[in-house]
């Protein structure tokens, strides 16, 4: 009757998460890797406030990581 779907790969995977209460209040920062792109991204969540961004190098280039580095078994 159902027909088993196959499981999609989550598009975004935390690959870092740091708890940042003493100097912003409850709240973490996080790296977020696009899937596809394998973009990097710096995420703040916490009370009332969030924001996120693209990580950059010291160089001030886009960090992309290879798909082997975030890659999770299903």
């Amino acid at each position: 009757m159902f027909e088993k779907k196959d499981k999609k790969r989550d598009r975004f995977v935390v690959t870092h998460e740091q708890r940042i209460e003493k100097t912003f209040g409850l709240g973490a920062l996080q790296i977020l890797v696009d899937t596809e792109t394998g973009v990097n991204y710096i995420n703040t969540v916490g009370e009332g406030y969030a924001g996120i961004t693209p990580l950059l190098d010291s160089n001030g280039n886009v960090v992309v990581s290879p798909p082997s580095e975030y890659e999770t078994e299903e």
